[in-house]
């Protein structure tokens, strides 16, 4: 199961994709994850706000041809300091979960808490331990990079960790 992993933000926006694969180790099963890409989308500031968002479809959009995710995982806003960057970024998370929408795409919206413990195991995990779990998960030569793919790559693999196949084809149960 592939999974697109998304840190949505109308400046940068992260995306890490993962696939979920089963690997057979002696009798029993292991699940494992494989790393297909990561990296960020970014947006000239001197464009008006609806084409940066228009960029940021666009762009998504490419992504979700190109990896064919069945769940997308994104950054859920629960708590914002400022009202002048918590509104940017909720417009970049509509047209994200647009895209989602519309490529009928299973969405999963986690809080950086829930991620933060579910690869740490503590909620308050600083970015260098989240970064080095993320490396060691996914058998990365190195830490990714910028902060905001590691941080995509971190929603993707929390999620990975989340969600159960449903008996019924097709369908995800967290």
């Amino acid at each position: 199961m592939t999974i697109l992993g998304i840190d949505p933000g109308t400046a940068t926006t992260g995306f890490g994709v993962i696939r979920k694969i089963k690997k057979r180790k002696t009798k029993s099963e292991k699940n494992s994850l494989e790393c297909l890409g990561y990296g960020v989308i970014k947006t000239n500031p001197s464009l008006k706000p609806e084409e940066r968002l228009k960029k940021l479809h666009f762009e998504i959009l490419k992504l979700l041809r190109k990896y064919k995710p069945k769940v997308m995982a994104i950054e859920k806003l629960y708590f914002f300091k400022n009202l002048k960057t918590a509104m940017p970024v909720s417009e970049a998370r509509g047209v994200i979960l647009l895209a989602a929408a519309r490529k009928k795409i299973k969405i999963q919206q986690f809080t950086p808490l829930e991620v933060k413990m579910g690869i740490c195991g503590y909620g308050r995990a600083e970015k260098q331990q989240i970064q080095k779990m993320i490396k060691d998960l996914l058998d990365l030569d190195k830490i990714p990079k910028p902060d905001d793919a590691a941080d995509a790559l971190a929603i993707a693999i929390y999620c990975s960790n989340s969600i159960k196949p449903s008996k019924r084809a097709g369908l995800f149960v967290r």
